[in-house]
This record gives C-alpha cells, structure tokens and sequence, in this order.
C-alpha cells in the first residue's frame, strides 16, 4: 500500500508540474501522451492532456518502449539532461554516466557490465526496473540523439552520420530516427540553421568541423565558471576569457579540440560549442564532457533556495545565481592538477603545471596549435626530470602515473564516491582533500565540503561561519545534499572583499590572503 500511495503522489506532482508548463523540470522527467502517441518535455504548450492519457518517464528510451515518438513543437530531447545522475550514486545513475560518455557504443552492454562490475543479465534488470528501458534500449535512444546533432550540426553525408552515430546499418538508422522523431533523417536536416563552412588556414582537412548548442539550466553562472577556469588555465593546452574558453582534450578514439561561448539569454542560456573531431565516434562524449566540465545540468534553482535559506549563505546565493561545481574533462589530468596544486599557490601550480605540459604533452598541428595535458604514461617515463618541489611529493605523483599507466589505479565516472575516494586515499601520499576534490570534479558529487582547505576556511571565515574544520563540517550539514556548491560560495568568498558579518582576525586574512594556500589548482 505505501509503495502505491508513493507512486500516485510522484504521479501527482508530475501532473501539477505539467499543468503549470514549469521549464525547470525539462529533462528531469519525460510525459508521455498516449492519445496522441507522443512524449514531451513538461514545459511543452500543447494543450494539457486528461491525467488518464499520462504517463512519465525518467528517460526517452522508456518512452520509446511504450511506443511513443518525440513531439516536434517542444523537441523534449533538445534540453539540459537530468541532475540526478550526479545526485544519485546508485547503479542506474553510474549506468547512466557511463551511457553518455560513450561506453556502451565502445564496449558493448558486456563492456558496461564489467566496468560497473555486474553481470550483463543484473545490469539490464536493474536499468529496467529503474528507469523503465534496458541498456540496448538506452543506447538507441543516444545513438538517435546523436544522429540529431549530426544531422543540425554538420554536412555529413546521411551514410556518414548513420555510421558515425553508432548504427550498425543505414536501414536500422533510418528507421529509428523516422520512429521517434516521425521526420526522415533528410527531413530533420531541413530543419537546421544554416551552418557557417568556411575554411580554416592550417586545420587538417581530415578534421570535421561541428557547431552546435548545448543548453544550461537556469540561472547559469557561466561567467562565474569562467573564472574559475581562466585563473587555473595552463597556456597552451587551454584558454579563458571572461566569456569563452578553448582547449584541446583526448578523447576514446582520438582528439579534438573545443572552443565554448557562453549564448542564449538569462532565461534560456546556453553554450555554442565549436568542435574540430579527428574521430566522429568521439562526437557524444565529447558533448558529455563539456557538460560535465560545465555543470549545465545542476538543478540551479533548487540548490540556490536550500543554500539561500541559510543567513550566512543568502548574500552569496543572491550575488551569484546558479553557481557551478566544475567538473572534469579527464578524470586522470584532474588528479595530477590537484596533485600537483596540493599546498601551494594557484599561480604555482599553474607554473608547474606549464611545465609539465610544455615539456611531455603531445602538439596538435594547425594554425592554432595546442597542448594536450600529458598522460600517465608520459608522466610516468619523463617527470621526474620535470618535477619541482618536495621529494615525497613527487614520488606520490609518479607513483600515481605508473598506477594509472598500468591499470592497476583506474578512474572513471561509473564509480561510487566511497569507491573513488578509497581507491585513492589507499595510496601512500594521497589524503582525503585529494580524494574529495577529485570525486567532486569527476564524478560531479554534489554533497563534498572540503573542511581542511584553507581558502575554503579563510571564506566560511569572511561570511561569519566556524573556520575549524570540525565546526565548520557541523554547521555545514545542513547544506546537504549541496554542499559542493556551498563550498564554492565559501571560495568564492575567499577572494572577494569583506562583508560586514564575514569579519576575521588579521592574522587569519592575512594568512589566508598570502596565496591561498589550499585552494584548488584544478
């Protein structure tokens, strides 16, 4: 009986949301229209539906097990994902991450089984239980909304497309994407913008060059993440302004590089997205970690009104709406950044990490030539003549990059929070800052308080909050499940003038202001 009166209260709640065409909840839940056979975003216009007629789904591949095609005035697949993918830490949620990094079109349901250490038989069941479509199905469903972003954002031959999406035949592409878009692939291609093809002096011609939009959801502080991102950039392998940000990354197959504007507007904002692939394969994963890095699926307004309801966070909150927890292009250059910018200053880290990169990362040829970050095994053979600073810290890097090289420390977004930390806090030289930041920056854990970082403290002090880890932990609990997002108000704090309440000793601004010793150089 409770399981049931559950389920008409989700049900319930679903409707009102429906009902009241609330923009915030596109892509947390799907309706799916059985009269007219369609699925919509909850914000669609169309003429409200009998709840008789409704059914919702946490995914487009649940509904397209139902039966039912996407809806053409709302485009329900044209939106920001879900946030309970990061909120979530369950098996579903790992699924889920993994899913739209790619694995699945790599490795097959065997491959995603093995990396989430199920069998392929429990994994299906789970996916099923939980959101209502197998892995097969899910995989679909990407591959469909893949072709999409082909097909708007590039002049790819329709063969091309097909195969680049993930399709094993022509025939099999043509027929899901007429299924759930109820448009040919020719006919979804009418519908674009035209695209701007111009050449670029020094791009190899065996690049294929995209451009599409990735939207955000509402508010977005995608100046605020800019900076962030510009005060830890390495010259080089990247690049921020105050409204864009460009780099070179390694993807599964190959490279790329990626150039980010922030686009839309304060009630729709967005990123416009300028891609240069060697490997079309490399397409989704890509979109996936821009979105990561860029936290574009955060629940913003959720997390500001549960932050804002405390005194000492309210301020913050209203001066800087829809804060983001950055996330992570490659989880393994994450952890040498942290490792590297661990008890030293963001400026020094970035220098040493400069280095680094100038000295064993890869040069992608071109006009704009850029760095890719070294990998483990590059750290591994050459940095120990790179290095600078304390021996046992270097030993703790090169240990960590044999670890990874061999396979025996392995990163990945399918993995718990206890798992990821546990597996790095187990080497020697990697403590639990380390381990928090790392799962908050790869995993998009929404819940880490990093309470013996300095600059963390040094802001938590500025806003009128305890700046011993103990009492600052305690008084944070309250912030959960967001506290990711505290912290970065505590940061943000951190460098930011005094406010009245925020008062502290000045030895401890002092301390704190010399160069913010323990923040993030990631």
């Amino acid at each position: 009986m409770t399981s049931a009166v559950s389920a008409d209260q989700v049900f319930a709640e679903r409707y009102r949301i429906m009902c009241s065409r609330d923009s915030r909840f596109d892509g947390q839940f799907i309706t799916g229209v059985h009269t007219t056979g369609i699925y919509c975003r909850p914000s669609c216009p169309a003429a409200t539906p009998k709840p008789g007629n409704v059914s919702f789904y946490l995914t487009a591949a649940a509904a397209h097990e139902a039966g039912l095609r996407a809806c053409k005035r709302c485009l329900p697949d044209a939106v920001p994902g879900s946030p309970a993918w990061n909120l979530r830490d369950d098996l579903a949620a790992r699924a889920m991450r993994l899913i739209s990094d790619g694995v699945l079109e790599r490795d097959g349901v065997p491959g995603l089984a093995a990396s989430l250490g199920y069998t392929p038989r429990h994994l299906t069941r789970v996916l099923v239980a939980e959101l209502g479509a197998g892995p097969l199905a899910l995989a679909r469903a990407h591959r469909a909304q893949t072709a999409r972003l082909l097909l708007l954002g590039t002049d790819l031959k329709i063969t091309d497309v097909a195969f680049a999406a993930g399709f094993g035949s022509v025939r099999q592409f043509n027929d899901t994407v007429t299924a759930i878009y109820e448009r040919t692939p020719t006919e979804v291609r009418a519908t674009r913008r035209p695209l701007l093809t111009h050449s670029v002096p020094g791009v190899d011609p065996a690049e294929t060059r995209i451009t599409l939009q990735l939207p955000a959801r509402t508010p977005f502080d995608g100046p605020g993440l800019l900076r962030f991102l510009a005060t830890r950039a390495l010259p080089g392998v990247e690049t921020a302004t105050a409204t864009s940000y460009a780099r070179a990354v390694r993807l599964p197959n190959g490279t790329a590089t990626i150039d980010v504007t922030l686009a839309g507007t304060d009630a729709a904002s967005a990123l416009a997205c300028s891609i240069r692939l060697t490997q079309l394969a490399d397409l989704a994963p890509l979109v996936s970690r821009v979105r990561r890095l860029f936290d574009l699926d955060a629940d913003a307004q959720a997390i500001d009104h549960h932050l804002a309801a405390d005194p000492a966070l309210a301020v913050s909150v209203a001066r800087a709406p829809g804060i983001r927890v950055p996330g992570s292009m490659d989880a393994e250059e994450t952890l040498f950044r942290a490792l590297i910018g661990q008890q030293i200053s963001v400026a020094a880290a970035r220098t040493a990490l400069t280095r680094l990169a100038d000295t064993l990362g890869e040069r992608l040829p071109g006009a704009k030539s850029r760095l890719l970050f070294p990998t483990a095994a590059q750290i591994a053979a050459g940095g120990r003549g790179v290095l600078r600073g304390p021996g046992a810290r270097i030993e703790t890097i090169l240990r960590v990059a044999e670890a990874l090289a061999s396979g025996e420390l392995q990163l990945s977004a399918g993995q718990t929070r206890t798992e990821l930390e546990a597996r790095l806090v187990a080497l020697r030289g990697i403590g639990p800052w380390t381990a928090g930041y790392v799962a908050m920056r790869v995993l998009g854990s929404p819940d880490i308080l990093l309470t013996s970082d300095l600059a963390l403290r040094q802001g938590a002090g500025r806003l009128g909050l305890p700046v011993q880890p103990r009492a600052l932990a305690a008084r944070g609990a309250d912030w959960a499940p967001w506290r990711s997002y505290a912290g970065m108000h505590l940061w943000r704090a951190a460098g930011a003038p005094l406010l009245p309440q925020g008062a502290v000793t000045s030895k401890q601004t002092d301390r704190g202001l010399e160069h913010l010793t323990g923040q993030p150089a990631g």
